[in-house]
C-alpha cells in the first residue's frame, strides 16, 4: 500500500491533461452508502454523465450486511460482460464496507478489476447509529483487486488514521484528499473530476499497487 496526500492543484492538472469525461472501458458499478446517494451526490452525477450503473438495495434505511452482499453478488453475476471485462466498483461510505465484506466471501471477485472506495465510515465507533451495528466488526481482509481509498481530514464519521488503517488492511492505495467532510453532497463536489481521474488510474493500472 502507498499512502499520500494529493494537492488539489495537482489533481486539477491531471484532470486537464486527461479529460475526466472519458469513460473507462470497464463497466462501472456505483455502490451508495446508507440512505442511498441523493440526486446532487457525485455518484448521481456520474450516473447521469457517464451512464454508470447504480446497485439498488432493497432496504436503504436498515441495511443488513448479508443482504447487501447478496444483492451485489446477484447484480454482478447477471452481467455477462464481466466474464471478459471485469467491472470497476465505485463505493461511497457504507458502500466501502460492503466491498470489503463481499470480497471476503464471494466467489465472484474475478468479475471485479478494481475499486474506488470513498469515505469509508468507521462502523465500530461508539456513535454509530443502531441501524449500522450489524456492520461490525469491519471486515479487513486484503482485497483481491486494485483499489484506492479516499479519505478526508475532517470526516465526521471516520478519523483519517482509521481510514488509513482500513486501506492498509485492504491492500489499497490511500489518498488523503483534504478537508472534504464526508465527501458527499454537502461537500459541493459536483461531478468530482478528481475522483473520476482516480478511477481511471485504477482502470489503466497507473497506480503503484
Amino acid at each position: 500500500m502507498s499512502t499520500h496526500a494529493i494537492p488539489s492543484n495537482d489533481l486539477d492538472a491531471a484532470a486537464l491533461a486527461d479529460p475526466p469525461s472519458a469513460v473507462p472501458a470497464s463497466p462501472v458499478y456505483l455502490l451508495p452508502g446508507w440512505l442511498n446517494s441523493d440526486p446532487d451526490h457525485w455518484q448521481s452525477e456520474w450516473q447521469r454523465l457517464h451512464g454508470d450503473t447504480r446497485v439498488d438495495q432493497n432496504d436503504w434505511e436498515w441495511p443488513r450486511r448479508g443482504d447487501w452482499m447478496a444483492r451485489l453478488d446477484e447484480v454482478l453475476q447477471q452481467d455477462g460482460r464481466l466474464v471478459e471485462q471485469p467491472a470497476l466498483l465505485v463505493a461511497h461510505s457504507l458502500g466501502c464496507q460492503l466491498v470489503a465484506a463481499w470480497a471476503e466471501h464471494s466467489a465472484q471477485t474475478r468479475r471485479v478489476a478494481g475499486a474506488l472506495l470513498v469515505a469509508p465510515p468507521d462502523t465500530e465507533r461508539d456513535e454509530t447509529p443502531p441501524q449500522l451495528h450489524n456492520w461490525r466488526p469491519i471486515r479487513r481482509g486484503r482485497l483481491p483487486f486494485r483499489s484506492i481509498v479516499v479519505a478526508s481530514t475532517d470526516d465526521p464519521f471516520c478519523a483519517p488514521e482509521r481510514a488509513a488503517g482500513m486501506a492498509a488492511d485492504w491492500g489499497a492505495e490511500f489518498v488523503l484528499a483534504g478537508a472534504l467532510g464526508h465527501i458527499n453532497t454537502a461537500t459541493g463536489l459536483g461531478a468530482w473530476p478528481e475522483g473520476r481521474e482516480m478511477l481511471r488510474r485504477i482502470a489503466d493500472n497507473r497506480a503503484p499497487w
